[in-house]
């Protein structure tokens, strides 16, 4: 693309409204327009570089046999309430009837859709397994839409869904479907981790599933992992343990006075307690079936509660902190709750990093007033139990070893769902002995536009974007300094010669500064740039070539300049 002739203009400064580094490159660089809350349009260079990360997800399913449909965004109802899933979803999926009362939504995924479109076409194990797959435009709508691409309510998906007659067939091509990913991630010169990850709606219980996080400063997830073993694991599924808790011997429970003093720091701070001699108490309202249930969560006091683990363990449909009218319900004094209450529903768990022949300091049930010598085992009542209920943090141990928390950004989600949706959708298919049987299913996701502003978010520097060269929207930014028409033709045949070696080239031609043109090169990113100076080309015939990524810059003469620009787009990773 000529940039005299092309569609593209960058901001001067930051929208304050950007969030995050991915989000406020993007939108300077011409790259994205903000339609809307958690609403962006590419602009043709992002959607350039969004293709190219089509074109590679594309090759790997077809590599492992998935065959490409595509379903619609909207989807009827009655699949969802066939699900079970049309109220499971919550305000996330965007609801609305036809001109027929008819109820339908906008995709928030697709099990429903391509379970339907399965048991109407498949009868046999003969047809099995098989996978299929779409990419195509989802909806969710996020009550707080942040960091640009990465928190969008409309994006783009990725998701595919496999079939099989047997787990030993879905263990096989899970399997299969793994290795395609690292694959593509790794295609597209991202640094990512595969992870131990937790299902939540999507997915039966103690289903097999991992995430695919790119590693990045800013992302929005944290990663566990273990160096010597090589384990990690989302941060909401890692089971890890703390060492070396300083507690208090069993003591004579004794109320004190805290007054304003409503957390376990402040209350700690004031009477010379350690943070770890203290339990926070947590009430949380749920969701189970058509009932609603209360639970008291007692963790250490600078420990956080990890919701995923509560909602399993307690197989909720949905969660959220009790709101102030519960609480007053319930009989109990926000800031200084504990376990002592004599309120009656809701039922007690403890973390299992609290030793229960321990001494404590809880919530009192009365304002300003806590207890110290509270013993878990001795002064609970019996609706207690104990489970791992704690957020992962630094310093953790797994085993013998210390853990190490990254941060991470998902892109990528594979499942085992099991039978969860062909059994409450009632599929079958024929075995070899002519039985009906249930088939199992697989899904695989990755986030498409996510993809695009998690490379982005990974590779930058305070100059602009350092684009992969995989999926950079060029491979090229060619410019000229100097203004005479022997030096423009020089440029000109240049670009004509990239071309028609098959390199992809983005031509600023815009007549400008070199302040500028290099400015707007390095913002941009592309690999590799090109700059024909005037004075240099007539004394050396040499021409400039700067490697973005590495900052090398080489002097090379015309006639090697396209074996070079190859060369070096080769080790920057562009032909994986």
């Amino acid at each position: 693309m000529r940039l005299s002739q092309g569609y593209w203009q960058t901001l001067k400064e930051t929208p304050n409204d950007a969030d995050v580094v991915s989000q406020q490159l993007m939108m300077r660089a011409g790259l994205m327009y903000k339609t809307g809350a958690g609403l962006y349009t590419l602009q043709p260079m992002a959607f350039k570089a969004y293709k190219k990360i089509e074109n590679i997800v594309r090759e790997e399913m077809d590599r492992i046999n998935c065959f490409e449909i595509l379903m619609p965004v909207i989807t009827p109802g009655e699949l969802w309430q066939e699900s079970g899933r049309w109220d499971a979803m919550g305000g996330q999926m965007l609801k609305f009837k036809d001109r027929a009362e008819r109820d339908l939504c906008v995709s928030p995924t697709n099990e429903e859709t391509v379970t339907d479109l399965f048991r109407r076409t498949v009868n046999s194990y003969k047809q099995l397994p098989v996978c299929l797959y779409h990419i195509n435009t989802k909806f969710r709508d996020e009550i707080r839409p942040r960091f640009g691409l990465m928190r969008a309510r409309e994006f783009i998906m990725k998701d595919g869904y496999s079939f099989h007659a047997d787990k030993e067939s879905l263990d096989k091509f899970y399997d299969e479907m793994f290795g395609a990913y690292e694959k593509s991630f790794q295609r597209m010169g991202l640094d990512f981790i595969a992870v131990e990850a937790d299902g939540g709606n999507m997915a039966a219980g103690g289903a097999k599933t991992h995430e695919f996080q790119v590693v990045a400063d800013n992302g929005e997830d944290y990663v566990v992992t273990v160096p010597r073993t090589k384990f990690a694991a989302n941060i909401e599924k890692a089971m890890t343990v703390r060492k070396n808790i300083t507690t208090s011997p069993p003591a004579e429970l004794t109320n004190f006075a805290t007054p304003n003093q409503k957390t376990c720091e402040e209350v700690c701070a004031a009477h010379g307690f350690q943070i770890t001699q203290s339990l926070k108490a947590l009430v949380m309202q749920t969701v189970i079936g058509q009932k609603e249930q209360f639970f008291m969560v007692m963790l250490l006091g600078d420990d956080s509660l990890n919701e995923i683990k509560f909602k399993n363990k307690v197989n909720a449909d949905h969660i959220r902190p009790a709101q102030q009218a519960e609480l007053d319900r319930l009989g109990l004094v926000r800031g200084f709750m504990g376990p002592t209450t004599t309120a009656e529903g809701f039922k007690i768990i403890f973390d299992e990093a609290i030793d229960m022949n321990a001494s404590y300091v809880v919530g009192a049930n009365e304002p300003d007033h806590h207890l110290k010598g509270f013993v878990p085992s001795r002064d609970t009542k019996p609706k207690n139990f104990r489970a791992d209920m704690r957020m992962a943090k630094e310093g953790d141990f797994i085993g013998e070893d210390q853990i190490t928390l990254k941060k991470g950004i998902e892109v990528g989600h594979i499942f085992q769902l099991g039978d969860k949706y062909t059994k409450a959708m009632k599929v079958t298919v024929l075995n070899e002995q002519g039985k009906g049987i249930t088939p199992l299913m697989g899904c695989y996701g990755i986030g498409m536009t996510r993809v695009l502003a998690a490379a982005i978010e990974q590779n930058n520097d305070k100059d602009g974007i350092i684009w992969p060269a995989a999926i950079a929207p060029y491979d090229v930014y060619l410019c000229f300094i100097g203004k005479t028409p022997e030096i423009k033709a020089v440029a000109d045949g240049l670009w004509d010669d990239f071309k028609k070696a098959g390199l992809d080239v983005l031509f600023d031609d815009r007549m400008l500064g070199p302040g500028q043109m290099l400015k707007d090169a390095d913002l941009i990113g592309l690999p590799v740039r090109v700059v024909i100076g005037e004075r240099d080309f007539n004394a050396t015939g040499e021409i400039e070539v700067k490697i973005r990524k590495t900052c090398e810059t080489l002097k090379v003469q015309k006639n090697e300049l396209i074996a070079t620009i190859k060369t070096k787009l080769g080790e920057l990773g562009k032909w994986q």
